[in-house]
């Protein structure tokens, strides 16, 4: 981040801003108990999280694939590249409703820089669209 570079926080401004990228690759969520193997994963995952029945994982598909990790559905990660307040309200109510209304699913996960959407891969296109025309439409509203 660049320095003195503020988060922004007014919610249209984020909607305006935000940029949907969709990054390379599948990703999976895996929950794994506390112990060496979660250890050995976690230096892989793109994101954690530590809950009480276990370390839940966000990782390369082809990592979980070579650990031999269960998982669900194949993801692809949408980053919104606006750097939103953590404290800012409505940016991701926002991209999950219009998400909604097409019945896709999503997985977010909120990290300091940026937002990040995790959707099922057969959705990633037309989830960015929506983004798109969402973030158009708030453009529009300025």
């Amino acid at each position: 981040m660049e320095s003195g570079t503020r988060p922004v926080k007014g919610t249209r401004k984020m909607i305006a801003s935000m940029t949907p990228v969709l990054q390379p690759g599948i990703f999976v969520f895996c929950s794994m108990l506390h112990n060496d193997d979660a250890k050995a994963a976690l230096r892989l995952a793109r994101g954690s999280f530590a809950e009480d029945e276990g370390m839940s994982l966000i990782l390369p598909k082809e990592d979980a694939d070579k650990l031999g990790l269960t998982y669900d559905t194949e993801m692809k990660q949408i980053t919104l590249m606006v750097f939103s307040s953590i404290t800012g309200v409505g940016l991701m109510a926002a991209v999950t409703k219009e998400l909604a209304r097409e019945k896709i699913p999503a997985n977010v996960v909120a990290a300091t820089q940026h937002d990040h959407v995790f959707v099922p891969s057969k959705h990633a296109e037309r989830a960015m669209s929506l983004m798109r025309d969402l973030q158009a439409r708030a453009r529009d509203e300025d």
